[in-house]
């Protein structure tokens, strides 16, 4: 069995952002040489996220103005959580969209659904930070 490790690292514009890793996370399975197996796909920081959705903007929007309405940025000050830091809204939008994904190999390839793309969700945004890609398989 092979296995494969790469970070993949991101520093956003925004406090809030969508990356579709998609690509990257190909890159990594074509580097592996694995041809059949699984693909661990994780965010490293805790106001970060992982998950598989469809590549669609208003989709995006969708789902921006929704995490916010669940868990906005301001005030700052309803979160005890904030006490030098200004990220607990962060937190919370991580724990409804996920640490992480596993997708399916097969043939060398991601085994999607249809529309189905895997993107990178910074909720604490404007500084570095990586995704973690774990390849298992033959």
């Amino acid at each position: 069995m092979k296995s494969y490790r790469k970070e993949l690292w991101f520093n956003t514009k925004n406090r809030l952002e969508f990356i579709n890793i998609t690509p990257q996370v190909q890159e990594c399975l074509d580097e592996s040489g694995v041809t059949e197996g699984l693909a661990l796909v994780n965010a490293m920081h805790i106001t970060a996220s992982v998950f598989i959705n469809d590549d669609e903007s208003g989709l995006h929007h969708d789902f921006a103005r929704w995490l916010e309405e669940l868990a906005p940025h301001e005030p700052v000050s309803r979160y005890r959580h904030n006490v030098g830091e200004d990220n607990a809204d962060g937190h919370l939008k991580r724990q409804v969209m996920g640490r992480e994904v596993v997708v399916a190999i097969t043939g060398g390839r991601l085994d999607f659904g249809p529309w189905e793309q895997i993107f990178y969700g910074e909720f604490d945004g404007k500084r570095r930070k990586r995704v973690l890609v774990k390849i298992i398989g033959e």
